[in-house]
């Protein structure tokens, strides 16, 4: 996988120019075009850097080395790198703004950044990685959007040897919350297992998209993953592996051979599920960081990913210094967040899929009962 190491703004802008034109109706944008003229520079204000113009010849459109840095439009772009590692260290926005002596509001466009940064990093590494051949353990990691009643599963694909993080795809629910002002009603109620199957299912389709002929599918017990498998066009390339949670007794007996069998499959995605609930403030059993909007969750757990995958040791404790990205073979070393941050991605050049998209362009709808219908009862 080509990726810099080094960031757009420590290229000389002798040496700098522009790969493709950063509008996306112009011709130049996708493919090749015509070229750019030098068009002047200005000097940035934090640091007084004389950064290079350059004029597209398609379109007549200026752009300037800045416009494919992660960092355009930004008076601190030291921030940027920091603000992610301290979204992984299980920090709240309140408490990242005070750390940096900055606004909580100014951390809270940083997230919504990195959100979108990881989303389109994420489909940049699908698309130009090579395929897995190893089995895929599944599983839904269960949180909430705003209120308790109102559930989200985010369904992760992990690999089961290289513990590499495949795909995240949300399934919005009605959550088990209790309400004492509101009685139940029949009609309110979806069901349960219906977004959990087209979850399923759309990340059963994103991994056969990238040109695997067969998949050894590693899930739990329930019975979403068969009506998933049987919504798939290409059903037939699938085969389920199924580990029921069987029943355990008190804490710190010992397991049954069923409950060992159980963990010793999914444990890359409980792994994953626990990095979670330990590195992510707005996914605490006690707090009051919670998301409050599906997409800017997803973002984050796309940025979990891009971490775990790239920077995050499989074994802090062992002798290997190994990532799930270098068992992969994609990389030869761990990465940094620099290195993560190092250029701009565009969403009209990665081939997102239609949940990935929705989630970048906010335009993800919930499918939750109103609180028209609940009250009504």
């Amino acid at each position: 996988m080509r990726w810099p190491a080094h960031a757009v703004e420590r290229v000389r802008p002798s040496k700098f120019h522009p790969p493709f034109c950063p509008w996306n109706r112009c011709r130049a944008h996708r493919g090749p075009g015509s070229g750019f003229h030098r068009h002047g520079f200005y000097r940035r204000k934090q640091d007084t850097t004389l950064v290079p113009r350059f004029l597209c010849l398609d379109c007549g459109r200026t752009c300037s080395r800045q416009t494919f840095s992660t960092t355009y439009y930004l008076k601190r772009p030291a921030l940027l790198a920091r603000v992610a590692a301290a979204l992984l260290a299980c920090s709240a926005h309140r408490q990242i703004a005070r750390s940096e002596l900055c606004a909580k509001t100014t951390v809270t466009r940083l997230t919504e950044r990195l959100g979108r940064h990881a989303i389109l990093f994420c489909a940049y590494v699908r698309s130009r990685a090579p395929s897995l051949l190893e089995p895929i353990v599944h599983d839904h990691f269960e949180t909430f959007i705003g209120r308790q009643d109102r559930g989200l599963g985010i369904g992760t694909a992990v690999g089961s040897s290289t513990r590499f993080v495949l795909d995240v795809d949300p399934a919005p629910h009605r959550g088990p919350g209790r309400r004492p002002d509101a009685k139940p009603d029949a009609r309110a109620w979806v069901a349960p297992h219906a977004p959990y199957v087209q979850s399923i299912a759309r990340t059963l389709s994103a991994l056969l998209a990238t040109g695997r002929r067969e998949i050894l599918l590693k899930a739990d017990g329930r019975r979403d993953y068969v009506a998933a498998i049987e919504k798939t066009e290409s059903a037939s390339m699938i085969r389920l592996i199924a580990y029921p949670n069987p029943r355990r007794g008190p804490k710190g007996s010992t397991r049954s051979r069923e409950a060992a069998l159980r963990d010793r499959a999914m444990g890359p995605v409980d792994q994953l599920h626990k990095m979670l609930r330990h590195s992510c403030a707005d996914h605490k059993r006690e707090t009051i960081a919670f998301g409050r909007r599906l997409e800017s969750s997803l973002g984050r757990a796309h940025l979990l990913a891009a971490w775990k995958n790239f920077i995050k040791l499989c074994n802090e404790n062992g002798p290997l210094r190994t990532t799930p990205a270098m068992r992969h073979g994609i990389v030869d070393e761990p990465w940094t967040w620099q290195r993560i941050l190092t250029q701009r991605l565009f969403v009209a050049r990665e081939a997102l899929s239609d949940s990935e998209l929705r989630i970048y362009e906010k335009r993800w709808t919930v499918s939750l009962p109103s609180l028209a219908l609940v009250n009504a009862g």
